[in-house]
């Protein structure tokens, strides 16, 4: 065999044999989760493409299949991402009065589904809200999300409410929650957004002992505390 011959032969074997040690193409899955959260967050599940996540990312169909295992798959990993941002959800402080409580869970919520470095709205109280036939498992799986802070919600109001009424209480907070986020989606300002917060934390402010009774009169309710509520200075 010619010598030219048998150094080409020897330098594609070469290639080949470092290609398959080298494996699939790597990336960084930090990233590739960030970027498919703000690509979700900005247009929807259905409104996502898999070739819009792929390039993105930067990598290839079945290197996103391989680590992800579908596109769904990588939606589940980018909600999970959002909710463990330090401002997505805010909580009830227990310490305070309930009207306070309320008012700073609102104006974080506020804050949040304006805040300019995200996708506007929340990602998980809007998401998913119609799909097609092919994804309402997905749906499902975010209803049952929006539940589980419903109820976390409600245990926490159980602090100044009863059980009954601090689970409707956490059910119209999480209407309120949704109406803000499809409002910020919409283009309201931070400011329009806080006045409809204002408005609602009426409600709250009249339920207390000694509240100013604006709230409409089918909405407090006798008997609705279930302790007596701390003193604030």
């Amino acid at each position: 065999m010619p010598f030219a011959v048998n150094m080409f032969l020897v330098i594609t074997m070469d290639k080949q044999k470092n290609k398959r040690r080298s494996g699939p193409r790597t990336f960084d899955r930090d990233h590739a989760v960030d970027v498919a959260m703000h690509l979700f967050w900005r247009h929807g599940f259905e409104g996502v493409s898999l070739t819009d996540l792929t390039s993105a990312i930067g990598i290839a169909p079945p290197s996103l299949y391989a680590a992800f295992g579908s596109k769904a798959g990588l939606y589940r990993e980018a909600l999970d991402r959002y909710a463990r941002m330090p401002n997505a959800f805010g909580d009830l402080d227990p310490t305070t009065s309930l009207s306070e409580a309320i008012e700073n869970f609102l104006k974080h919520a506020v804050n949040a589904i304006t805040d300019p470095a995200g996708e506007g709205g929340c990602m998980i109280s809007s998401g998913m809200l119609q799909c097609g036939e092919d994804h309402v498992e997905l749906a499902l799986e975010l209803a049952e999300r929006r539940k589980l802070l419903r109820d976390k919600i409600a245990l926490t109001l159980q602090a100044w409410l009863t059980p009954e009424s601090a689970a409707s209480s956490a059910r119209y907070l999480m209407t309120l929650l949704l109406g803000l986020s499809i409002q910020a989606r919409d283009g309201a300002s931070p400011e329009e957004l806080q006045d409809i917060a204002n408005e609602a934390l009426l409600v709250f402010k009249a339920r207390e002992p000694g509240g100013c009774g604006i709230a409409p009169a089918w909405y407090v309710k006798s008997g609705d505390f279930a302790v007596t509520p701390k003193a604030t200075t």
